[in-house]
């Protein structure tokens, strides 16, 4: 499918506030049962509900604090606000409430459910796992790709393949259309509990993880030369303390030169999609050429 346009989304997070630029494909072929209809990426519904501002992780985690240790919903407040995450007691209580509707989603609302399945004739199914802290139990969603609806929501206290096989058992015996595929991380108790669960059908990585799995390679060879790359840009300080006797024009150019140098360094780039030693190749080669202009301007 082509990618027909960039959807940007803001999460908040456990660990900050993430942007997302949505890549939403859609089908050319006008004899397409799915034509012209956005396929949303598959890794987006295992971060955030649609049109939530927060992932799922923080609604995980406010699900464990309030039915693990019992906290209120003040008491939730704080706690989040010291680990620096900005809400309000109102969002507190709607997101308990939504922790809530994922773990009954399962149990209701079949009929709506099978009207939009048997319209499709298929589904592929997505199954991940959120565990908000180490200790937490595990809530693991299994959602429709095509369609986006969730289908089942549960927290488990691990992530044993036998508990998965349970879940995807669980939601193949109230399906009546064919499963066309599963879509998930890759790790392991996954594919053992799909291999159990559904032998035949077609097991596959999501685009983000496909990528991340096929460019270890590369990304390892990328990784070597990076180092390479930064052994043949030592001595910053040194440059740095020897320019008390230049001018203060030259002085301020010297000290932009080993800023722009230490920046480049320094920035990891975003792989797989960006290589951290390509972009530092290209970076260095660029304060290269320009320390060469203004060598031949000062001459």
């Amino acid at each position: 499918m082509w990618n027909e346009y960039n959807n940007p989304r803001h999460i908040r997070t456990l660990n900050g506030v993430v942007e997302l630029q949505l890549k939403i494909r859609r089908c050319q072929n006008k004899s397409c049962l799915r034509y012209k209809k956005a396929y949303r990426p598959e890794q987006e519904g295992s971060l955030a509900l649609p049109q939530s501002e927060f992932g799922l992780d923080v609604i995980a985690y406010i699900g464990a604090l309030r039915y693990q240790e019992h906290r209120s919903v003040p008491q939730i407040h704080t706690h989040l606000e010291l680990k620096g995450i900005c809400i309000s007691q109102r969002t507190v209580t709607h997101l308990i409430d939504r922790y809530d509707e994922l773990l009954s989603l399962w149990l209701k609302d079949h009929k709506r459910l099978k009207a939009i399945f048997k319209n499709q004739g298929r589904v592929i199914l997505a199954i991940d796992g959120m565990q908000p802290e180490i200790g937490h139990e595990v809530l693991w969603v299994i959602r429709d790709c095509l369609s986006g609806e969730i289908l089942l929501a549960k927290t488990l206290l691990s992530s044993r393949n036998e508990d998965l096989v349970a879940l995807l058992l669980e939601v193949t015996n109230t399906l009546d259309v064919p499963i066309d595929g599963v879509v998930s991380d890759g790790q392991q108790s996954i594919r053992k509990a799909v291999r159990v669960a559904l032998p035949s059908i077609a097991h596959g990585l999501c685009h983000y993880h496909y990528l991340k799995e096929a460019i270890k390679p590369i990304y390892e060879a990328d990784r070597h030369a990076k180092k390479e790359l930064k052994k043949k840009v030592r001595g910053l300080r040194d440059i740095e303390r020897s320019i008390t006797n230049e001018t203060q024009e030259m002085a301020t150019i010297i000290e932009d030169y080993c800023s722009a140098v230490r920046s480049s360094i320094t920035n990891d780039g975003h792989p797989p999609l960006e290589a951290s030693g390509l972009k530092l190749q290209e970076n260095l080669t660029l304060i290269e050429q320009s320390l060469e202009r203004m060598e031949k301007k000062v001459l």
